[in-house]
């Protein structure tokens, strides 16, 4: 979850292994750029309540009457290191190319963290009626805003605010009941519902490692500021699939490590439906009647919140009629706009340098028109990275107009087709599903969520007997999908409650080309087959927690053996499946550790113990009464 601005130690990450004193150099490169360009500020800067916000704030050092600045701010709980009057970052962001153009640049650390006096809030409720010392979010922005117009030289005025993931969170706050000065808001991969969508929750399934893994450092208290965060968390093994599987339950995650240390951690646990603690901070409700224009951003492989830059830019488009809100969505994993060139991910590469392309032709002359006044750069409404075809797109609407929806039918034989099925009476696949042997998310070992599993390959999990899979013929034409997906599934089970992961797959073809890499000297050393040859690419994959089928906030039990029906929607893509592949469909029941486990029997997640644990026997239905299928939009050839 934490992304900070760009740093060079990011984009170098590859070489600091092989080369240290080369990355080291480099940072400190960085470091003497900043502090030759700009001048360092550190204010405590009051709320209206009396609480003291540290703010760092940097000042280009050629600001004067006639050559003023635009301010854009950042709000984060992840430090604003380094702290101190002489220490400089090797970067500010938002880009290397918004340094080079020139900004007031405000870094704060929220209420709570690090330096900042009061109580730290997750994901803080929004307050519609505030009183005068009332504050939320919102307010502190507001009051940041005023409080850096009043009081800070070199500004022409207006002000900017972005930020990536928390940050983003803060951005889109800043956006409702904006402050006058405020003019332009990028909120970049921002947490919108934490229990729908984003981060800790899919349809009510918990992300288990992401959140474990987080909370486990990040979420310890903090008597007093401080400049330092606090320990890492050692799980005493790298193997995240052994670790979590060895805990056992939810509960002995905080008998065993956490100690009761970690509040939210607890007030998660005692919340397992959408109740009004879940829903109080639900963002989505709150934006409307935005002032600022909004871009905003985020990555269709983004493992944390894909769902909050969506839902994002609809709720504006939807609240707030005649607002400038645009949207930019890209081939990237979380955050992955801001450093290195996002030309590949994982196996799969896109062809161009997407992040650079984002910075440069998109976020860069956003900010420069709304706060420098400069000439209207025309972005279109949506920026869309078509991946398969690897395009950029510049759309009037997202999802695109022309889209129309098509069915693909789980079939019998393992076939996925485009007709109902016809058959009538016991037309079923079953799987039994054994919370010993959960199906992992990736085939690779790792501690936490694997950055780039959404591109995975899922070979590995098609070749289990406890996942169910379906695929069309080879395409004869391409096939682009743009927007949400939804699945619907007749199902059955023997338990009481039961999860259900939907995967959209694009299976290669095994005549893939050779990747340059692969082609080595030539000759015997050459492999004869590419690696991405019969790649089962993950497109979209999404988990259900069955017992909400009904609604989140009131979960409901499975009769055992008895049908029901099983519909949610998958976050959008935008994505062609080429001439000669496939698309396949693999529906199975457990996703581990990236979901915790359900015991398949009709109890409180949380507070399960051992002994609710049980095997069952899954079935999906395809009959002409009963049929399961996925919806996509497809847009015409």
């Amino acid at each position: 979850m934490p992304v900070r601005p760009r740093r060079v130690a990011i984009a170098l990450a590859a070489l600091v292994l092989l080369l240290p004193l080369a990355a080291v150099r480099a940072r400190e490169q960085g470091k003497e750029e900043i502090r030759a360009r700009y001048t360092k500020f550190e204010y405590r800067i009051p709320m209206r309540d009396g609480t003291r916000l540290f703010t760092a704030v940097y000042v280009p050092k050629d600001a004067r009457p006639g050559r003023l600045y635009p301010i854009l701010l950042s709000r984060t709980p992840y430090s604003v290191a380094p702290y101190g009057a002489d220490a400089y970052p090797e970067d500010l962001g938002p880009s290397e190319a918004a340094e080079k153009e020139g900004f007031i640049v405000a870094l704060q650390d929220v209420r709570g963290r690090f330096m900042s006096e009061g109580q730290f809030v997750d994901m803080r409720p929004y307050l519609p009626a505030k009183g005068p010392k009332d504050f939320d979010e919102s307010s502190d922005a507001w009051d940041t805003i005023d409080w850096l117009v009043k009081n800070v030289k070199g500004h022409n005025g207006r002000v900017g605010v972005w930020g990536i993931s928390y940050p983003g969170f803060y951005a889109a706050m800043a956006a409702i009941d904006a402050h006058p000065a405020l003019a332009a808001v990028s909120p970049q991969a921002p947490i919108a519902d934490w229990f729908v969508g984003d981060d800790f929750h899919h349809n009510g399934a918990f992300f288990l490692p992401h959140a474990f893994n987080f909370y486990a450092s990040f979420g310890r208290p903090r008597p007093e500021p401080t400049t330092q965060w606090g320990p890492r968390f050692d799980h005493g093994t790298a193997d995240g699939y052994r670790f979590f599987l060895e805990a056992g339950p939810m509960a002995n995650l905080d008998r065993l490590y956490l100690k009761g240390d970690v509040a939210f951690w607890k007030e998660i646990m005692a919340h397992e439906a959408y109740d009004s603690f879940w829903q109080a901070r639900n963002t989505r409700p709150h934006l409307k009647e935005i002032r600022p224009a909004v871009l905003t951003v985020g990555g269709w492989f983004d493992a944390e919140d894909l769902f909050g830059a969506l839902a994002t830019y609809r709720a504006i488009e939807s609240q707030s009629p005649g607002a400038s809100n645009r949207l930019v969505m890209g081939p990237w994993s979380h955050g992955g706009w801001s450093r290195g060139t996002g030309e590949a991910l994982g196996k799969v590469r896109f062809g161009q340098a997407t992040s650079s392309f984002f910075q440069e032709k998109i976020e860069l002359p956003f900010f420069r028109e709304l706060l420098k006044g400069a000439q209207d750069p025309k972005l279109p409404e949506a920026y869309v990275f078509e991946t398969g075809r690897n395009e950029w797109h510049a759309l009037d609407a997202w999802p695109p107009k022309e889209a129309k929806p098509v069915a693909f039918y789980l079939s019998s034989g393992e076939r996925l087709a485009r007709e109902a099925p016809a058959e009538t009476g016991d037309a079923f696949d079953e799987y039994v599903s054994d919370p010993a042997r959960p199906v992992p998310f990736v085939e690779e070992i790792g501690i936490g969520m694997a950055r780039d599993y959404m591109v995975a390959d899922q070979r590995f999990a098609s070749r289990r007997p406890d996942v169910l899979v379906y695929r069309t013929e080879p395409l004869e034409d391409d096939l682009t999908v743009a927007g949400p997906i939804k699945a619907s599934l007749s199902v059955s089970t023997t338990g009481s409650d039961a999860d259900w992961v939907v995967k959209l797959v694009d299976v290669y073809p095994d005549d893939v080309p050779l990747l340059p890499e692969e082609k080595g000297q030539g000759g015997r050393d050459a492999p004869a087959h590419s690696q991405m040859g019969g790649y089962q690419q993950l497109v979209r994959g999404e988990p259900f927690r069955g017992k909400f089928r009904k609604g989140f906030e009131r979960p409901e039990p499975f009769v055992p053996g008895q049908l029901e029906k099983v519909e949610f929607t998958l976050p959008d893509v935008f994505h062609t499946f080429r001439r000669g592949h496939r698309l396949m469909v693999q529906v199975q029941s457990s996703w581990f550790p990236l979901v915790n486990l359900n015991p398949q029997t009709f109890v409180d997640v949380n507070q399960a113990t051992a002994a609710d644990f049980h095997k069952a026997t899954q079935r999906v239905w395809r009959t002409a009464q009963a049929p399961s299928l996925v919806h996509v939009n497809v847009l015409p050839r």
